[in-house]
């Protein structure tokens, strides 16, 4: 796989809007890496490509997010899987009624549930390089649980 260095957090974003323009209802972007590997930044480029203009923030404790909103081509569903332990308890966010919804669902730490993803998931690596800034990857094929 090739890497694409993503130079800045700007970058981060741009690379999520750019993304986001190929986005059909009922997308699923699934984004992987470690803490501090860029996917909120993503999301942000994500949420605005679909035509979001307000703050996005990291749903490691609220678990879920939902953009919509006036001028969005689509909604996004914000998900982080950092704090879950089980399959139950993504389930258990409404998981399935959010893949229903027509909407954008993202997905932060997405390989620790793999096989709640539709099969035809986008998937991204994030990961900081050495010299600190983020690199990217499309990961064809996806991980297995």
């Amino acid at each position: 796989m090739t890497i694409r260095r993503l130079a800045s957090e700007d970058e981060a974003i741009a690379f999520g809007r750019a993304r986001a323009a190929g986005l059909r209802p009922g997308a699923v972007v699934a984004l992987v890496g470690g803490l501090g590997a860029g996917k909120t930044h993503v999301s942000k480029g994500l949420a605005a490509g679909l035509g979001f203009t307000g703050e996005v923030t990291s749903p490691t404790f609220t678990l879920v997010h939902e953009y919509t909103g006036p001028g969005m081509r689509l909604p996004m569903y914000h998900f982080d899987f950092y704090r879950l332990r089980t399959p139950d308890e993504v389930l258990g966010l409404g998981w399935d009624e959010y893949l229903d919804a027509g909407g954008v669902c993202v997905v932060e730490w997405a390989d620790l549930f793999p096989a709640l993803l539709p099969s035809d998931t986008e998937w991204w690596r994030l990961s900081v390089l050495d010299d600190g800034s983020r690199g990217v990857e499309r990961l064809d094929p996806p991980p297995v649980s």
